[in-house]
């Protein structure tokens, strides 16, 4: 049986953020604690401006963003630090060149508060996160190893870890629950607004 770190020291941090409210606080205190940070592009837009160093996320994966941003995060490199049990999957993440990505800050594309005032599903379904979720639950799953943020109100306990030399097992197990939490509300919300759009039941029948 392997053994699970009692803190979870932070080396490297991934900020992907639609909220953008706090990060660039959070960034700092990240980088002046030592913690490398990987970032997209929009919110390593926000770090660029605020002279926060980090290595953009395409740089990392050597994939660009592409699709009008609808691929970016969803690379092995990026969910395989998410994903890599530390002590069992070290071999193979060194291999394929892969940090294990100790802390993820993220949070979702605001679908619930745009399927109030967008109509039209074709214009709402671009507010439908793909890569977040993919990376929130990743991180859920391996809480034994990983940190995930999804709400900017929590990052004064990023801050508390910083100072206690790391995230503890019960802060862990913590905010996986709410991560997992989030993603089944998001996906809750999104499949409820599908069902009751019936208008768009019948324009899809027509053409098909």
């Amino acid at each position: 049986m392997r053994e699970f770190p009692n803190i979870l020291s932070m080396k490297w941090a991934l900020l992907s953020v639609w909220d953008k409210r706090g990060i660039k606080e959070l960034a700092k205190a990240l980088g002046s604690s030592g913690v490398k940070i990987l970032s997209s592009g929009g919110t390593g837009a926000i770090l660029k401006e605020a002279g926060i160093d980090f290595t953009e996320v395409s740089a990392y994966t050597g994939s660009t963003e592409m699709m009008d941003g609808r691929v970016k995060t969803l690379h092995p490199k990026v969910h395989g630090g998410l994903l890599g049990r530390r002590g069992v999957d070290d071999a193979t993440m060194a291999e394929q060149g892969i940090h294990p990505i100790d802390l993820l800050v993220t949070n979702l594309y605001p679908f619930e508060e745009m399927a109030r005032s967008i109509p039209e599903l074709d214009a709402l379904v671009e507010y439908i996160d793909v890569g977040g979720p993919a990376m929130i639950r990743a991180a859920a799953k391996n809480f034994r190893d990983v940190a995930v943020i999804t709400d900017p109100a929590d990052y004064p306990l990023v801050i508390e870890a910083l100072m206690k030399g790391g995230f503890s097992p019960e802060q862990r197990f913590m905010l996986a629950k709410k991560a997992f939490a989030r993603t089944a509300a998001y996906d809750a919300a999104i499949s409820n607004h599908f069902q009751l759009t019936r208008s768009e039941e019948r324009r899809v029948g027509k053409e098909c």
